[in-house]
């Protein structure tokens, strides 16, 4: 049985290992590459552009040309905060006001474990499962000037395509599978990268202070979702007792709200009690 790659303390102890790190990104990026130790939580000092960030999974290559940088979502982020992050590891090598040029290569990658929730500018939705963004100009005619190597991708499992590379394969199926059939995962052992991964994260191979830190981890997001939950009946129920002052129908108030008729009709039979003006 495998450890769930959408916890936190599993995903570190499977990316952090040499292999498992270089595999992935040979296999992501189409790059080898040699570091000397892989970060977690990383943060940069002074700040970059006044905003403290952290990073869940950086390291950087031997001949510090290459940096590179892997995010863990659970949930659905914009886009916005992916690319403030890959912005900002760019913007850091600038030291001085004086010092323009840009010496590393900065690669970024974002595993969502969740489906997209946002839809593109004329609102189309987003079904993607590898989403690429390079920082190179074009000419009129389309032609790419290789000029920055930069590259941001985003991977999500839960959009399969069937023309994604198999090599980017093998790790969305490790991913998906660690979540949604850990018991009977179907994988690629033949990959060093994914057979290091599956001997790191199987249960057998957790260590009691990882089975805690990863259940406390699985109970913090029950406990936000929960609060999230709550937070959003609230604030259906504010809508609904806005809209009985209004003197609004149950039948509307129902279909702006999402309530029951039986919980809207508790909130009226408050009001008559306890009347608010």
């Amino acid at each position: 049985m495998l450890g769930n790659l959408d916890n936190e303390v599993i995903f570190k102890k499977a990316f952090t290992n040499m292999t498992v790190f270089k595999a992935f990104v040979r296999d992501i990026l189409g790059i080898e590459v040699e570091i000397d130790k892989i970060e977690t939580e990383k943060k940069f000092e002074p700040k970059i552009g006044y905003v403290d960030f952290e990073l869940d999974i950086f390291a950087e290559t031997t001949d510090k040309r290459i940096c590179i940088e892997i995010q863990r979502v659970e949930y659905d982020h914009h886009f916005d905060r992916f690319l403030h992050y890959f912005l900002m590891l760019i913007a850091e090598q600038q030291k001085s006001a004086k010092e323009y040029n840009i010496e590393q290569t900065v690669y970024v990658i974002v595993i969502l474990t969740a489906p997209y929730k946002i839809s593109e500018k004329n609102g189309k939705p987003i079904l993607d499962e590898v989403l690429l963004l390079k920082l190179n100009p074009e000419t009129l005619q389309g032609e790419v000037r290789e000029l920055y190597g930069h590259q941001f991708v985003c991977l999500n499992p839960n959009h399969p395509n069937e023309e994604t590379p198999k090599q980017i394969r093998d790790w969305l199926d490790l991913i998906y599978q660690s979540i949604h059939s850990p018991e009977r995962p179907v994988l690629n052992t033949e990959n060093e990268g994914i057979r290091k991964a599956v001997e790191l994260i199987s249960f057998d191979n957790l260590t009691p202070e990882e089975r805690t830190k990863a259940k406390n981890k699985e109970a913090a997001k029950v406990t936000i979702a929960k609060t999230e939950q709550y937070a959003k009946q609230e604030e259906k129920f504010d809508i609904a007792k806005k809209a009985i002052r209004a003197g609004l129908t149950n039948d509307i108030i129902i279909q702006i709200t999402g309530l029951t008729l039986a919980q809207i009709q508790a909130l009226r039979q408050a009001f008559s009690v306890n009347p608010i003006s």
